[in-house]
């Protein structure tokens, strides 16, 4: 069988995509920001700063959050990403909200937002592409189907590499160029260059900063090569907000602890977090609290009206057992009893357990 009669050979019905069949035509060119926001106004920073953003909303544009919290100096990071085309990588512990970070930001500037979880079973076929079995005017053919990377640098979107240190290094390498600022990008199958749209943007999050998982927490983050780290444009660094911050976005999240009863009641539970973060910084524990975790003990402190048992289901379980007592002895510092008695409901309903007020 010569070459070309095995090039043109049809198999169950369905035609190899060859020269004489022709891709799809690319769409036109997505337009970009066609104005500027006071990032003072926009973000609440005290910034003279304006930023390019978008008039409409569109299809991935992520919700806006109004009770999110900025942090400053990651949000100017994030946003000379967005306006000067940086590549910009946001590292924190877990819990942090970095990728939410991420898209906050791109949700007041209506900027379209994709994440990719960059986890272990990820492929380059995933990130580049494949040939698919299409229809294509109404006889299946095999065409080569474009991947996330390729999808998103035609558009105007904010790419974010979730979890970068998770990724298996041989399928970072994929996005080596892509860290330049006007990287180009090879599709090897398609012996085609692609050409970033002027307005896309590339971010990533990584709970480590390429060392792998030196302090145990982690488990599956890789040690990244330096080269490639050495690329990244900016690298910012999220760590937890202040008791009062954090306790501000608790109350903004969770609304039946927006009284007086329950701004104790939160207060005390950022305090029992503090404390659990300062016990793995000591050596005293091997897990921590995080903002995530203060936010889902008070979803559970209202779904149960125990602050005690909302405590046990959301942390205190997943601890080791034999650090279980200072964690316990963490709580009772801060509510005046164990956690595993039973909690004492306040005067207004779901909330309960009584914090030791500070005099």
């Amino acid at each position: 069988m010569t070459t070309s009669t095995a090039t043109a050979r049809r198999t169950d019905g369905v035609a190899a995509a060859g020269p004489g069949c022709a891709p799809p035509p690319e769409p036109p060119p997505e337009p970009g920001p066609d104005i500027r926001l006071a990032v003072k106004d926009a973000f609440g920073i005290d910034s003279p700063l304006t930023v390019p953003a978008f008039s409409e909303s569109s299809e991935h544009v992520p919700e806006t959050d109004p009770a999110y919290r900025f942090n400053p100096d990651v949000t100017l990071a994030l946003l000379a990403g967005f306006t000067h085309n940086r590549r910009v990588l946001v590292q924190g512990l877990h819990g942090t909200g970095k990728s939410t970070h991420i898209e906050q930001v791109a949700a007041r500037l209506n900027w379209p937002c994709v994440r990719v979880n960059l986890d272990g079973h990820l492929s380059r076929l995933d990130l580049v592409g494949k040939d698919a079995v299409v229809l294509r005017e109404g006889r299946q053919v095999t065409a080569f189907q474009e991947g996330i990377i390729p999808w998103a640098l035609r558009r105007p979107v904010a790419l974010i590499l979730d979890e970068y240190d998770a990724g298996r290094p041989d399928v970072m390498f994929i996005i080596q160029r892509l860290l330049e600022r006007e990287g180009s990008f090879t599709l090897l199958d398609q012996n085609t260059v692609l050409r970033p749209h002027p307005q896309f943007r590339l971010f990533a999050t990584a709970n480590t900063v390429g060392l792998g998982n030196l302090n145990g927490l982690y488990h599956g983050a890789q040690r990244l090569n330096h080269a490639q780290i050495d690329r990244w444009n900016i690298v910012a660094t999220l760590n937890y907000l202040p008791a009062d911050e954090e306790a501000a976005i608790v109350r903004a999240r969770v609304p039946a602890f927006a009284d007086e009863a329950g701004r104790d009641l939160v207060t005390a539970m950022v305090a029992v977090a503090a404390l659990t973060r300062a016990g793995f910084r000591a050596g005293d524990l091997s897990t921590l609290m995080s903002p995530r975790t203060v936010i889902t003990w008070a979803e559970n402190t209202e779904i149960f009206g125990d602050c005690a048992a909302a405590f046990r289901l959301s942390f205190l379980n997943r601890c080791d057992e034999e650090e279980r007592h200072v964690v316990a002895e963490y709580f009772q510092r801060c509510f005046g009893h164990e956690p595993e008695e039973p909690g004492r409901v306040s005067g207004h309903g779901p909330l309960a357990g009584e914090p030791v007020r500070s005099h």
